[in-house]
């Protein structure tokens, strides 16, 4: 059986959640270094826009799969990597970016275990990345 890699759904919404921080203090932030009097509405704003990004785009990125078979990693869209052509494997946050030969860059996103997934795709190159 090959290796399967899906989304996590607690991964998403923490990923999320740390987002949302960011955005709400970086809102705020701007909000005060231009004097407006209101800084806490930039609280609400990077709220308000990470929570409908992340309504908004939860069916679809939680759908994803990325799978190793034929020599290849097959992702959503078609997508197809072979395993000799991937050059570098880089661990971001709680994604996994797939470096090509060619330059092409690919994200594995919302992994609950990213080590294991580094792990599979390294294995199943038969090098290391």
């Amino acid at each position: 059986m090959s290796p399967v890699f899906r989304p996590d759904r607690a991964t998403y919404i923490r990923d999320h959640a740390w987002m949302a921080a960011l955005a709400m203090a970086g809102a705020m932030a701007v909000l005060w270094a231009i004097g407006n009097p209101h800084v806490w509405t930039g609280a609400v704003a990077g709220l308000a826009a990470v929570g409908v990004r992340a309504w908004y785009l939860a069916s679809e990125e939680l759908g994803h799969e990325w799978r190793i078979e034929d020599g290849a990693l097959h992702g959503p869209g078609g997508r197809r990597v072979a395993l000799d052509q991937i050059e570098r494997l880089r661990p971001l946050g709680s994604a996994v970016q797939v470096v090509t030969r060619g330059g092409d860059k690919h994200l594995i996103k919302y992994l609950a275990d990213r080590e294991a997934v580094l792990a599979a795709i390294r294995q199943a190159a038969g090098r290391t990345l």
